[in-house]
């Protein structure tokens, strides 16, 4: 029996994930509680955030995320990906820096718009 701090919603329903009894879940008060539960033993997945070198911008990096979840045992691969990138400015919202990341399906995108540098 695993016992998990359900993440779903600000709640946090302690569950209980039996892994001998198919992955039944116990202590969710949602059905959303029940497909984390399981999920989170069987296929973890997380959002990756992160930062990227930005050259020629006002900031000299840039936030950054996965498009969607990806595996957990990925993450690793993504942000060694991440160090390889330099952007140049400017950068908009929702830029796609990276497409299917390492072979995860998801996309590197921009979360703050960057602007060039007005220093001459």
């Amino acid at each position: 029996m695993k016992e998990l701090i359900c993440i779903v919603c600000p709640r946090g329903c302690h569950l209980q994930v039996d892994e001998d009894n198919g992955y039944a879940v116990t202590g969710n008060s949602c059905p959303r509680g029940a497909a984390y539960g399981k999920a989170e033993l069987t296929h973890p997945t997380r959002v990756v955030t992160s930062t990227v070198r930005c050259t020629g911008g006002d900031r000299p990096r840039c936030p950054v995320k996965t498009s969607d979840v990806i595996p957990k045992e990925k993450i690793f691969d993504v942000t060694a990906a991440l160090d390889a990138v330099v952007l140049a400015a400017p950068v908009r919202i929702g830029q796609v820096v990276i497409t299917d990341v390492c072979g995860t399906g998801a996309d590197i995108v921009a979360t703050k718009n960057i602007g060039t540098s007005e220093r001459g």
